[in-house]
């Protein structure tokens, strides 16, 4: 049977008829402009438009041994914290020749290691990958990919091959000590989803609570749902059946102390001389809620920026990636939640 001609795909010696000029013409025209006159590439790419020909990119592939195509593997598309790091990619990407792919692998390591051998299949430019925690299979395939790789939003001594993050660790660190220095002598825990990152947070609460002589591992309350405002509330709740006289929390991320919050203002305990809330990550509305939480803001946006970055220097030229493994600072934000000297 004859297809119907509606959805005949349009060639590259299609746009070549349709310009005046040679299908080698057009191809340089797309993959290698410099090597076109403005004129003749103006003319290839009026055709292009008129045709609406989209170039094919698996045959492109198989021609270069690779695509255009960077993939991108995060845990969550609806996590605010992703939005921003996505931002700094394409801020990044913009005018490059290179598109993005991306694959939510939802916080499975099973998933996310299909998502590899799917992307690989399909001989991406680059890959970014969230975390250091990939599977030992997922691991392995990264470091023998025939494409840069790297690895976003942590920081490790093994690194699989490029990477930029930040220490989560370090950042539970400074809070929990904050919250010391503002004489809070009894600080919990709130955590939620409890993934390697959030488990960094936890392990850095407990090292320095230690250290200043006020861990209490009553005052840890944690779950493997996901986090949410509503979950901070049901874990307050859950902290203070434990350990009524509680004088302060950490919380794994924003939404867990805005919920947090909420709960304390129905109980009738005053933030912060009767509670120090502090959270993670600096959403925007940690900074419009009354009163303002105190968090550790993360460089996000500069974390996806600088992935792009790093990922394009090292397809056009390896040797020119001077700085492998970037490391990022955080930085705690002080707001109303933990700042009693104010309310003196």
């Amino acid at each position: 049977m004859k297809k119907n001609a509606r959805y005949k795909r349009v060639t590259l010696d299609d746009v070549a008829a349709e310009a005046s000029v040679s299908a080698i013409t057009v191809s340089r025209s797309i993959r290698s402009p410099g090597m076109v006159s403005a004129k003749v590439r103006e003319k290839v790419h009026a055709a292009i438009d008129r045709l609406g020909y989209v170039p094919d990119q698996a045959a492109s592939a198989l021609a270069s041994e690779r695509t255009n195509v960077v993939g991108l593997l995060v845990p969550s598309l609806t996590n605010s914290v992703f939005s921003d790091v996505l931002r700094g990619v394409y801020d990044v990407i913009e005018g490059s020749g290179l598109s993005v792919q991306i694959g939510n692998y939802r916080y499975s390591p099973s998933k996310e290691e299909n998502l590899v051998r799917t992307f690989l299949r399909q001989r991406p430019a680059g890959l970014i990958v969230a975390g250091i925690d990939q599977t030992e299979a997922a691991r392995a395939l990264l470091k023998t990919a025939p494409c840069p790789v790297v690895q976003i939003m942590d920081v490790t001594e093994a690194p699989i091959d490029l990477l930029i993050g930040f220490s989560h660790y370090d950042g539970a660190v400074e809070a929990t000590r904050h919250l010391t220095q503002e004489g809070y002598r009894k600080p919990g825990f709130l955590g939620a989803r409890m993934d390697p990152r959030s488990q960094a947070r936890l392990a850095g609460f407990t090292d320095e609570a230690q250290a200043r002589g006020v861990f209490d591992p009553r005052r840890i309350v944690a779950t493997t749902h996901p986090s949410s405002v509503g979950m901070g509330g049901q874990l307050l709740t859950d902290l203070l059946a434990r350990a009524p006289d509680t004088d302060a929390v950490f919380c794994n991320n924003d939404d867990l102390a805005a919920g947090a919050l909420f709960e304390a203002e129905r109980r009738g305990i005053k933030v912060p001389e009767q509670l120090g809330i502090c959270g993670f990550n600096d959403l925007e509305m940690s900074r419009h809620l009354n009163p303002g939480i105190t968090s550790i803001a993360t460089p996000r946006y500069d974390v996806g920026a600088g992935a792009m970055s790093l990922l394009s220097n090292a397809i056009t030229d390896r040797a020119a990636v001077k700085t492998p493994q970037i490391r990022l600072d955080v930085t705690l934000m002080k707001r109303g939640s933990t700042n009693r000297e104010g309310q003196s």
